[in-house]
């Protein structure tokens, strides 16, 4: 069974109070710790996973204004690992992901209630969009939780449950088949 717009929108909201539980209680010289130069920090990994999903929103759905272009350009994928070092602090990055999510649950908001210009063409569109940002969010956050525990030593919060999530070579994912 496939989830529909409003379970997937309750499943992002996990996801992300997942990263958060990741995040939240490190310190800013962890979150900005990187292994070697050509890696990324932990900081960048959760400015990347609100820059996919502006830019998802974005593309996908309406073009949406950043709620920070500087942000989206340090924690686009293609912005090489050496150049990924000068990282905001975490209040920014907080407000960066949750200015995202804000935009992200008013526009997929607007598609749910039918208030689109063709309201059942972007309701497969945004169904399939969020199965993706929520996969993103879980496939960052794997690397986020290796750091925060292999590296500092911080206990892991419990993975997030539901009938719609399962795990995957070790990345917990939605809307996916285990078998």
């Amino acid at each position: 069974m496939s989830p529909s717009l409003s379970e997937l929108m309750n499943e992002y909201t996990t996801a992300l109070a997942y990263t958060d539980d990741l995040w939240r209680d490190l310190s800013q010289d962890e979150i900005h710790w990187r292994p070697v130069p050509d890696s990324s920090a932990m900081g960048w990994h959760l400015g990347h996973q609100a820059a996919v999903a502006h830019y998802m929103i974005r593309n996908l759905t309406a073009a949406e204004p950043s709620p920070d272009g500087e942000l989206d350009g340090l924690m686009d994928g293609a912005t090489e690992e050496r150049q990924r070092g000068d990282l905001p602090d975490l209040a920014r990055i907080g407000e960066y992901r949750n200015a995202v999510a804000e935009r992200v649950r008013y526009r997929v908001g607007n598609i749910e209630r039918g208030d689109v210009g063709a309201p059942v063409q972007l309701r497969y569109i945004a169904e399939n969009m969020m199965t993706a940002i929520i996969n993103h969010e879980y496939q960052h956050a794997k690397w986020i939780g290796e750091t925060r525990s292999e590296q500092f030593g911080h206990a892991m919060p419990d993975l997030p449950t539901s009938d719609f999530l399962t795990v995957v070579e070790g990345y917990v994912m939605v809307g996916v088949s285990n078998s």
